[in-house]
């Protein structure tokens, strides 16, 4: 298995603030907002966030849940299961998740999933931040094609976050699709910058629910 080499600092705050600001905004999460927009301050990195952290900051902490309960919870279209963009509601999901899953012991780190799946973007966001950096990377790699149809569902629909999946995106390297058959392309036949862990499979889990993350900082090592 090539990995790619372990992201800069700069890019580890854009993983750490992103799983942070798309995960469910209970109040744990609407705290830690000043933190986030500090470290992505002093990274250069806010431009791709101000819209979402405005957002967030523009109404009650119910509205802003309930929000997210039907943008990400219920639409399809913002799904934040990095599989279902792949495969739909195949037999192989089984198989990926236990390969995610395994990805994650075999970096020696304990990953508490609190009943969540392992493809849940800021799970994998926290991991390349903060657990094992280049084998997050290599993740966010695997599913660069699910990274770009969300962007695209995102920005058609007006959605703020699209800034910062689309900041994820540029850390990654290469162009990014403009059309969903240009991402099939990229699904199909990937560059070789882009081939993250060997003999993933993609599959899709069921929808998303309210995230649980585990604390951790924004701030890079």
């Amino acid at each position: 298995m090539r990995l790619p080499a372990p992201p800069p600092k700069r890019h580890r705050v854009i993983y750490a603030a992103a799983s942070v600001v798309l995960s469910y905004p209970d109040e744990g999460v609407l705290e830690r907002l000043p933190l986030v927009e500090r470290a992505l301050t002093e990274a250069d990195a806010l431009a791709g966030f101000a819209a979402t952290l405005e957002h967030l900051r523009s109404m009650p902490p119910m509205e802003a849940q309930s929000w997210y309960v039907q943008e990400f919870d219920l639409s399809r279209r913002h799904a934040l299961h990095l599989t279902y963009w792949t495969d739909g509601d195949t037999r192989r999901r089984g198989e990926v998740l236990a390969a995610v899953k395994q990805t994650y012991r075999d970096s020696g780190l304990l990953v508490d999933l609190d009943g969540e799946l392992p493809d849940f973007l800021p799970m994998v966001l926290e991991f390349a931040a903060h657990g094992a950096p280049a084998i997050g990377v290599a993740l966010l790699n695997t599913y660069r094609a699910s990274l770009e149809l969300l962007r695209i569902g995102l920005t058609e629909d007006g959605l703020p976050q699209a800034g910062i999946v689309a900041a994820i995106c540029d850390s990654l390297g290469g162009p990014s699709p403009q059309t969903r058959a240009e991402v099939q392309q990229l699904h199909d036949n990937p560059p070789s910058e882009l081939v993250g862990l060997d003999g993933f499979l993609t599959t899709t889990p069921s929808p998303a629910r309210r995230p649980s993350m585990a604390d951790a900082t924004v701030q890079g090592d």
